[in-house]
């Protein structure tokens, strides 16, 4: 009795209401960080892109926790009383339910009652799991797109495009970028299709910005089907310019990849956006779309929705992932769903000394990093449930065995305290054992590019034997383990000593001094590629690998404060590709 009166005292409609000022203040700060996108771009202020980048995917952490402390302040020691919590939630989906973002306020919800509410799980009754919407219809077509109907004739939709678009900036040669693109038009459309009257193109208004680039989001529509399209714009020292016009599908997927960073794009309804990127890439799941334009605590709820109905539809059980048994990570993986779940042990073997909050400390610095399309996006999860009856038993004694602190198991269901999610791909070790030597050859060539480009964006992956890297289904090298990351510009580029004394020659250990952040890159060459076919093309097409000179003038470029650009497409499609930016 005393504890029902004490839950009456709460005032449930207040908390709702701190709740919802917190998400609207956490949407009005993310919208002034995107908006300062198109500035930086106009400034060419990279240093300043960069750092807008990371305080916008601070955002939701630094904005979340104060709210949390407050919450809990004001429930004291009723932070787990369900019926308190059902009423904040009632409350709060009325003050919701007409949002045009509607979605993310229930995402943001989630975010607030599994900090709040101690140990909990996800809980269909308390929170917004299952609930979905479709798009929010509440503003029409044409204040979100362009549209250009094929009567206009193609020069002239080509130049009204690019005069829609206000860039703050001079084009280097708009003639030349004009002509280059009826050229790419006619190359891929019109060889293949006639316009019709029922021709049109419509581009999405809101542009999407990341990295050093501009891009424009567009669909034709000809032949009887939206054929979409993608244009990148430059911002180079003389000017801006067109860099390409992308139809290929399989590019577009990959720019909108687990391995980018997010886009800086606005969006009011966020449903919309994600709505026509649907049309424009079709093989991308809502989830992975939210995450594009930076909405991940978002899709991370559409994700898991996703796992909790195939759940449902799955008869599989849950096992270890293939591969080689990481020394620091656990992983495992149901065989129907495209995913594995990755738990840091309980202990490491040797030569492994770091602790467990320095692993996940790695996870967080490439969450706030460029990826630049070559490390895996993850989702991070407390007390993830698990149906007992789905766990091979093989996976239950391995969990047993190497991360049982992160364990609790009852009647129903497996509870993994702490784990992360990440698109599984095939280990890169497992492919070069099984492939022919011409797959091989074209792979351990994107191997190379891929920790070169991870050196251009001021990553070191440390250990990098292939067992740590995975292909995508487009066969792009990815790096998916990060207990040794760290920045280039941390580490220390030698040349290795030349042995000159008997002493030196056949000494057992070496025989000169070498710090802990020290790299010999010639040795890489012993241990990179094991596979004799392929060793030999590795080391004659990656020279630049085993230089540590190279290595030094990339770690120059980044402490002068240059922004490589990481092209997220093929340089031979650029118009331009002597055209530095």
């Amino acid at each position: 009795m005393i504890l029902v009166i004490f839950s009456m005292a709460i005032d449930s409609h207040f908390l709702s209401a701190q709740l919802y000022k917190g998400f609207l203040s956490y949407i009005l700060s993310f919208k002034t960080y995107t908006r300062l996108a198109p500035r930086y771009f106009k400034e060419r202020n990279w240093t300043a892109t960069q750092l807008n980048h990371r305080q916008r995917l601070r955002l939701y952490k630094d904005l979340l926790f104060p709210l949390v402390a407050e919450i809990k302040e004001n429930l004291k020691d009723e932070c787990g009383n369900r019926q308190v919590w059902k009423e904040i939630r009632e409350n709060y989906h009325q003050l919701i339910s007409e949002r045009p973002d509607v979605e993310l306020a229930e995402t943001f919800f989630n975010s607030v009652i599994r900090k709040v509410f101690p140990g909990m799980a996800a809980d269909e009754e308390l929170m917004f799991l299952m609930e979905g919407h479709a798009v929010c219809e509440v503003r029409p077509l044409e204040e979100l797109i362009f549209t250009y109907p094929s009567s206009m004739g193609l020069d002239a939709i080509l130049r009204k495009i690019l005069d829609d678009f206000d860039f703050g900036a001079e084009f280097m040669d708009l003639e030349q970028d004009i002509q280059l693109l009826i050229s790419s038009v006619k190359k891929v459309i019109l060889t293949r299709y006639r316009p019709s009257p029922d021709t049109t193109t419509q581009i999405l208004k809101s542009v999407f910005y990341r990295n050093k680039a501009a891009y424009l989001i567009g669909r034709t529509y000809v032949g009887q089907k939206w054929m979409p399209f993608i244009i990148p714009i430059l911002h180079g020292p003389r000017g801006i310019f067109v860099d390409t016009l992308i139809f290929d599908p399989n590019i577009m997927s990959s720019m909108f990849s687990f391995t980018r960073s997010y886009f800086m794009v606005e969006a009011d309804i966020p449903s919309q956006v994600v709505a026509f990127l649907s049309s424009v890439i079709p093989h991308k799941k809502t989830h992975e779309l939210y995450n594009a334009i930076g909405f991940n605590k978002h899709g991370k709820t559409l994700f898991y929705r996703d796992y909790l109905l195939h759940l449902e539809q799955s008869k599989d059980q849950f096992i270890v992932a293939p591969g080689v048994k990481g020394m620091v990570m656990t992983v495992f993986t149901l065989p129907s769903f495209n995913v594995v779940f990755k738990l840091i042990k309980d202990h490491f073997e040797p030569p492994k000394s770091m602790t467990r909050q320095e692993v996940r400390e790695k996870y967080k610095l490439v969450s706030l990093h460029d990826r630049v399309g070559r490390m895996a996006d993850t989702h991070e999860f407390e007390f993830f449930k698990i149906p007992l009856e789905k766990v091979s038993p093989e996976l239950l004694q391995e969990l047993r065995n190497t991360a049982n602190s992160l364990l609790k198991i009852d009647d129903k269901y497996l509870i993994i305290k702490h784990l992360y999610t990440e698109r599984k791909m095939e280990p890169l070790n497992l492919y070069l054992d099984a492939c022919s030597t011409e797959e091989g050859n074209q792979v351990v060539e994107d191997y190379g590019r891929a920790i070169l480009q991870l050196a251009q964006a001021n990553i070191f992956p440390g250990d990098m034997m292939t067992k740590n890297f995975g292909l995508t289904r487009q066969k792009r090298v990815i790096f998916y383990d990060y207990d040794e990351i760290e920045f280039l510009t941390d580490m220390n580029f030698r040349i290795k000593p030349k042995a000159e004394t008997y002493e030196q020659i056949y000494a057992s250990e070496p025989w000169y001094d070498i710090a802990r952040n020290d790299v010999f890159p010639e040795d890489f060459r012993r241990w990179m590629i094991g596979r004799a076919d392929l060793k030999e093309h590795f080391l004659a097409y990656n020279k630049n690998l085993f230089d540590p000179s190279y290595w030094q003038k990339i770690q120059e470029k980044i402490l002068k404060g240059e922004m490589i650009h990481a092209f997220p497409y093929p340089n031979e499609i650029r118009f331009r590709p002597q055209e530095k930016v």
